[in-house]
C-alpha cells in the first residue's frame, strides 16, 4: 500500500502544507483575547462609561472641572464663565473664546462654605475621600450635627436624583438619628440657564425622623412627595 506521500505529487505536498501553516496561524490569532478595554478616555477621543456606551463630543474640547452644568457668555463675548459641580467643590472656569483656553478657575464660596464648619469629600481620589469620609463619621460621632446634600447635583428636569450612600452610612456607624428635609424655591433662585441668582423666597420643610434602616429610599421618597416631584429611575 502506497503512503499518501507518495500518491500526490512533491509540489501539491508543499501547497497543503503551507495551507494547514496558514490556517494554523489564522486560528492562533483569533483565538486570542482581545485586550481589556478600561472605562474612560480613548484614543479617538471619545469617552468610554461604565454602561458600555462611548460618548464622542462634537466640535473642540476644553478640559474643564468634573462636571460642566452651566455656561453664560461675557458681554463682549471674549470670556465663557462655565460652572463646575460633580465630584469636586463647584469652581467657575473662565475660558478665552479666541484662545479656547481656560483662564482661571476661581472656587464658588469654598471659603464661605468652609468658614461655616462645611466638610468637602473627595470624590475623584479614592485614598482622599476615604480619608475626607473617616473625618465625617469622627465629627458625628463626637456629636456634632450634619446636614448632608445626598443627592448631589441636580439637573434641569424636576425630579429627585439617586441619593448617595455617605449621609446614611456615617449616621449608622456613628448612630445618630436621620431627620429629613426639603429645601423649596432653590430652581426658581438659580435657574438651569442661567449663572445669576435670583431673589426669590427659599423655605425650609422639616419631614421628619427617618429610621436609619431603609433611610435612603424612605428619605428621598418623603422628599419627593414634599416637594411634588417624581422619583428618578
Amino acid at each position: 500500500m502506497k503512503s499518501l506521500v507518495n500518491l500526490l505529487k512533491w509540489p501539491d505536498v508543499a501547497q497543503a502544507a503551507v495551507a494547514l501553516a496558514m490556517v494554523l496561524t489564522a486560528g492562533l490569532l483569533v483565538s486570542q483575547e482581545k485586550p481589556p478595554v478600561r472605562v474612560g478616555p480613548l484614543e479617538d477621543g471619545g469617552f468610554l462609561l461604565n454602561s458600555g456606551w462611548v460618548l464622542r463630543p462634537a466640535g473642540e474640547q476644553v478640559p474643564v472641572d468634573t462636571l460642566p452644568m452651566r455656561s453664560a457668555l461675557s458681554k463682549d463675548g471674549r470670556y465663557l464663565l462655565v460652572l463646575n459641580a460633580g465630584y469636586k467643590e463647584p469652581s467657575i472656569s473662565v475660558i478665552e473664546v479666541a484662545t479656547k483656553k481656560e483662564m482661571k478657575r476661581v472656587p464658588l464660596a469654598s471659603l464661605m462654605l468652609r468658614r461655616l464648619g462645611s466638610a468637602f469629600v473627595d470624590r475623584v481620589d479614592r485614598h482622599k475621600g476615604a480619608s475626607d469620609a473617616r473625618r465625617v463619621v469622627k465629627l458625628a460621632a463626637a456629636g456634632q450635627s450634619l446636614v448632608f446634600f445626598p443627592e448631589g447635583t441636580f439637573d434641569a428636569n424636576r425630579r429627585i436624583g439617586r441619593f448617595l450612600g455617605g449621609a446614611f452610612t456615617t449616621a449608622k456607624r456613628a448612630q445618630m438619628p436621620i431627620v429629613a428635609a426639603a429645601i423649596h424655591g432653590t430652581r426658581e433662585v438659580l435657574p438651569d440657564t442661567s449663572l445669576l441668582i435670583r431673589r426669590r423666597p427659599i423655605r425650609f420643610e422639616i419631614l421628619g425622623v427617618v429610621d436609619v434602616e431603609g433611610a435612603r429610599q424612605r428619605s428621598r421618597e418623603l422628599i419627593a412627595q414634599a416637594l411634588g416631584e417624581p422619583l428618578a429611575r
